[in-house]
């Protein structure tokens, strides 16, 4: 088997009965037109190489760069482009609930004028996070999550990171990809609790947004064996990559030898996959 294509980030499928895996595809592109998708569980315990075509393309331009930006993006792209803008990563700063586009009016409706959510998920710890309520749990495959509970329901992004800076006081938000591409025993118990400390943090102004019905979810990868340890790398500096692949978890191919290929970190990478 043989994919030559532009990378783009993987997308996932939740099973059907909850003890089963992650459903995971490879999505690419020829400059700008979508390639289908390939699926990858199948290919977890069998040899596999990836090599760099020494190419990059913008995944909002097609054009060639030397480096990318964002999810595969030119600078100048980046700079611009509606999906790029800075409520993406911090959801605080949004204003389109009160009409007001912080870059492009139409995406940010449609993006961030709409039901969001702030859960606590399982990664490497647990840590708090906002999605919107169409992209769950989506946004925990991204993660690794291997647990996640959803906290309370809110009717645009502003006010879902206004929850999540508060409870930053409590918890962390950010993920060590080390430990989360390491063995991590879900803990629905703790997500319980760490539900009722955020009930807690918050306090009765916020009470109404409070979700005290949905319970928590355990998430399982496609994944034989886990590494002791674990070395992220690029194609930029390791342009071929070869041999079993263990496993994927977030949007990391595992390698039997510890070695970790971030796929969404090389959007617009051109690369030849065989297996």
């Amino acid at each position: 088997m043989e994919w030559v294509g532009n990378l783009r980030k993987m997308k996932t499928k939740s099973p059907v009965v909850s003890s089963e895996t992650v459903g995971y595809s490879l999505e690419g592109a020829k400059g700008l037109e979508p390639m289908e998708s390939l699926a990858l569980n199948g290919f977890v315990g069998r040899e596999i190489s990836i090599v760099f075509q020494n190419a990059i393309h913008c995944t909002v331009t097609g054009k060639t760069i030397k480096k990318a930006y964002g999810d595969g993006m030119s600078y100048n792209a980046w700079l611009n482009a509606p999906s790029a803008v800075e409520s993406v990563l911090r959801p605080e700063l949004s204003q389109i609930h009160e009409g007001i586009a912080l870059r492009d009016f139409e995406w940010e409706q449609a993006h961030h004028n709409q039901p969001h959510c702030v859960y606590v998920s399982q990664t490497s710890g647990f840590k708090v996070g906002v999605t919107r309520a169409t992209n769950r749990p989506y946004r925990w495959h991204d993660q690794g999550a291997v647990g996640a509970i959803v906290i309370a329901n809110v009717p645009y992004r502003q006010l879902a990171g206004e929850l999540e800076v508060l409870l930053k006081s409590i918890m962390i938000d950010k993920t060590n990809y080390r430990k989360m591409l390491q063995y991590v025993e879900p803990d629905l118990d703790e997500l319980n609790e760490w539900r009722e400390r955020c009930f807690d943090s918050l306090g009765e102004g916020y009470e109404s947004f409070f979700d005290e019905d949905s319970g928590p979810l355990a998430i399982h990868y496609p994944v034989i064996s886990y590494p002791e340890k674990i070395k992220s790398i690029r194609l930029d500096k390791i342009p071929s990559v070869q041999g079993k692949l263990v496993g994927i978890k977030g949007q990391y191919f595992i390698f039997e030898d510890g070695t970790a290929l971030n796929i969404r970190n090389h959007a617009g990478y051109s690369i030849r996959l065989e297996a």
